[in-house]
């Protein structure tokens, strides 16, 4: 968090030349307190700050001063090159932010890093999104991720299910988990996590927050979805699925609720099926809606739910017989 501050520090003080203590911390979102010792913290890194008295003074870089980036490793690099530009950061607004970043470390660096990280780009890619499902709906997202950038609190209409809840947040921060957005916001004294495609309506309040210097997006995430999956699930079904079964999934679980019920889905195997597993609320929702996914679909656990299904395929084969 605190490297994250200096580097944007660095580059505001690279676009103004010149700043108060106040104005700076006001743009980047922290306490004068918290801004000096950030300066410190640069000038022992070698960055040449000074301090220039008058009304049109403040903190400066010495003029025609540039970072460096040679202190970059070859490992360092080519894990800054070799990584694409993808739709994620796109939706964020910074696609044509993070390719001009790009070049300008490229040009920067050793023809043989270059090099190396185009190798490395040509041999891996990285997909976020999840099987068997197109893009969320984030129609919210820019409005969104702008609240969190500039710490504006938010007044959202948000769906759960079959109603329509108004809250007031304090946006932390958004995560991408497998295709889908998320918002970590504050409301009242609690954080919680709401889906951004279900955001019916967003609109700023007006007023600012004090996002906590200690808060860390990535820590509380990794601690909530690991209790997230400590919580019971009523009833696990196992079941092996065939491309047409598979690509039934958001039709009957709907695309708003299809990765609360799925849990996972594994790859295809060679004769075109993956197993997977569902969180389902009974026996009966579960034989309803694993039918529906029509004949290639074959539960594997638990037996009673293997049994049941395979009595309702028999009653509608017997029914329907010519």
């Amino acid at each position: 968090m605190r490297a994250e501050r200096l580097v944007a520090l660095l580059f505001t003080l690279h676009r103004k030349r010149a700043g108060t203590v106040g104005e700076l911390a006001d743009e980047l979102g922290v306490t004068e307190r918290t801004l000096r010792r950030d300066l410190a913290a640069l000038r022992e890194a070698g960055v040449p700050l000074w301090s220039e008295p008058g009304r049109y003074g403040g903190i400066r870089l010495v003029d025609g001063w540039r970072s460096k980036l040679d202190g970059l490793t070859s490992r360092e690099a080519v894990a800054l090159l070799a990584l694409d530009v993808p739709d994620a950061l796109a939706g964020l607004g910074l696609g044509t932010a993070v390719a001009a970043a790009h070049a300008k470390v490229s040009a920067s660096l050793p023809q043989q890093l270059q090099e190396q990280a185009r190798t490395v780009a040509g041999r891996f890619h990285l997909d976020a999104s999840a099987w068997f499902s197109s893009p969320d709906d984030t129609a919210a997202l820019p409005a969104v991720a702008k609240a969190v950038w500039a710490q504006r609190q938010l007044d959202v209409r948000y769906r759960r299910r079959d109603k329509v809840t108004r809250r007031t947040l304090d946006p932390f921060g958004l995560v991408l988990k497998a295709g889908v957005w998320y918002l970590v916001a504050r409301v009242g004294d609690d954080l919680r996590t709401y889906r951004v495609s279900r955001l019916e309506a967003v609109a700023e309040t007006g007023e600012t927050f004090v996002r906590p210097e200690e808060f860390s997006l990535a820590d509380w995430w990794r601690a909530s979805s690991a209790e997230f999956e400590k919580m019971p699930l009523p009833l696990k079904v196992t079941a092996r699925l065939d491309r047409s079964a598979a690509g039934a999934l958001r039709r009957v679980f709907g695309p708003e609720y299809v990765y609360e019920v799925l849990v996972s889905l594994g790859p295809k195997d060679d004769d075109g099926w993956a197993e997977a597993e569902f969180a389902m609320e009974s026996k009966e929702v579960a034989v309803g809606q694993l039918v529906s996914l029509g004949p290639g679909i074959e539960v594997l656990t638990p037996p009673e739910v293997r049994t049941a299904v395979a009595e309702f395929g028999q009653a509608l084969a017997d029914r329907n017989r010519p």
